[in-house]
């Protein structure tokens, strides 16, 4: 998708609320809604407006670099999948919370809330031999799952946009090989969104298939999960298998600091689970028939806007890190149309990203909105700035008003 790279405030679809809906627990949630991010439809499921939508495409662009840095191929798979593929591997009649639907025939189906069943057969008709492997593709595709607890806002939905990427392997060491790669490609992604000095690798249940799973995990005082970090190391493990791990199983230390946290992503050695009830393999070098391995690792791109949102915010609103924001600049007019249109086109020439507040209301409603929508740079063309020989510029995150030229600005903004 590519992003309009301006905007003038006055054409904008959504508008900023004074209040979110009573039922809204969630603080991400709270401050999406007021700020015209998002639009909740029912609990669990939102409508990505403008302003959300772009945030979510550059969290998606940031995502999808990495990922083909990796030798990831994107591809996009349907969200419709067919019941005997389900029974095939078990899960049709074990997993809580898929949501099942069924046509005018009576015929049955999964709505996915992942997509293990439809990649491995797509593998079956492209992977033939051992030359083929490594192989990994993925997708940006909607997700449905029957959350029974919707309130935690974009962090946990039953309608939710996810990256997956599946890894096939002919053996267990280029398994680990690639997913080390991939474990290396989150903390960049993450890095890259604005959440580098609080994002966790931790161990948690590998489930049927391994001995532990790995979880990216944001310290945050709202978070639902609960994470052990070794104080040496900081490697963390998840509160459902500490019981099990006395000692880091990285450094062998024993202290431990207690931490609330969201889960961000994961990655799992799948080994063959999904792969055995497919009977997926190739010919190896000797001509014999041998089973793929497999990984996966996943990443909700709303949980990670939601998760953004819970960590850069202050009693007046979002504070966007530059990378994800849905706009670089906040221009606002205060009672200097002409200016600040030339201005408006001076940054749009440029390719900065602006979202213009042209709109015929008080300077205090322009604060508050451009406070609340947490865009990194406020640009305020006044007659007070412009005697005193330009705009006023504001961070969002700093607070700190200078006055400056339009073309020292402009300088600033292209660092």
């Amino acid at each position: 998708m590519l992003l309009f790279s301006h905007m003038k405030q006055s054409q904008l679809f959504a508008k900023t609320q004074k209040n979110a809906p009573k039922d809204e627990v969630s603080l991400n949630a709270q401050l999406l809604i007021r700020a015209g991010f998002v639009d909740k439809l029912m609990a669990g499921v939102y409508t990505y407006l403008p302003l959300g939508l772009r945030v979510m495409k550059k969290i998606e662009n940031i995502i999808r670099e990495e990922i083909n840095a990796i030798g990831g191929q994107e591809i996009l798979m349907p969200t419709l999948q067919p019941k005997e593929n389900w029974q095939k591997t078990g899960r049709w009649d074990t997993m809580d919370d898929l949501y099942k639907v069924k046509d005018s025939s009576g015929r049955e189906m999964a709505l996915g809330p992942t997509h293990e069943e439809v990649i491995v057969p797509l593998m079956e008709k492209f992977l033939n031999s051992y030359k083929d492997l490594p192989f990994a593709v993925y997708q940006f595709q909607n997700k449905f799952r029957m959350e029974r607890r919707a309130k935690s806002g974009i962090l946990r939905g039953r309608e939710f946009m996810m990256k997956d990427l599946y890894s096939f392997h002919l053996n267990e060491k280029d398994l680990d090989e690639y997913y080390e790669k991939a474990k290396e490609a989150y903390f960049k992604i993450f890095q890259r969104a604005g959440l580098r000095e609080i994002t966790y690798y931790t161990f948690a249940s590998g489930g049927s298939f391994s001995k532990y799973s790995h979880e990216f995990q944001i310290v945050a005082p709202s978070g639902e999960d609960v994470i052990y970090i070794c104080q040496k190391c900081k490697l963390a493990i998840n509160k459902e298998i500490k019981d099990k791990i006395e000692k880091c199983p990285e450094c062998g230390g024993s202290d431990f600091k207690e931490e609330k946290s969201i889960e961000v992503g994961n990655i799992f050695k799948l080994n063959n689970k999904y792969t055995a009830p497919f009977n997926l393999g190739v010919t190896d070098e000797k001509g014999e028939k041998k089973e793929i391995i497999m990984g996966c690792y996943g990443i909700g791109l709303g949980r990670l806007m939601g998760t953004i949102v819970e960590i850069y915010h202050d009693e007046r609103g979002i504070i966007w890190p530059v990378s994800v924001a849905p706009f670089k600049v906040h221009l606002l007019d205060l009672g200097q149309k002409t200016e600040a249109e030339k201005i408006y086109q001076e940054l749009t020439n440029k390719k900065v990203e602006v979202l213009y507040d042209d709109r015929e209301i008080s300077a205090g409603e322009k604060f508050a909105d451009a406070d609340l929508i947490g865009i990194p740079w406020r640009v305020v063309v006044s007659k007070k700035s412009l005697e005193k020989g330009g705009v006023e510029v504001k961070e969002r995150q700093a607070g700190k008003i200078e006055v400056m030229e339009i073309k020292k600005l402009l300088e600033k903004l292209e660092k």
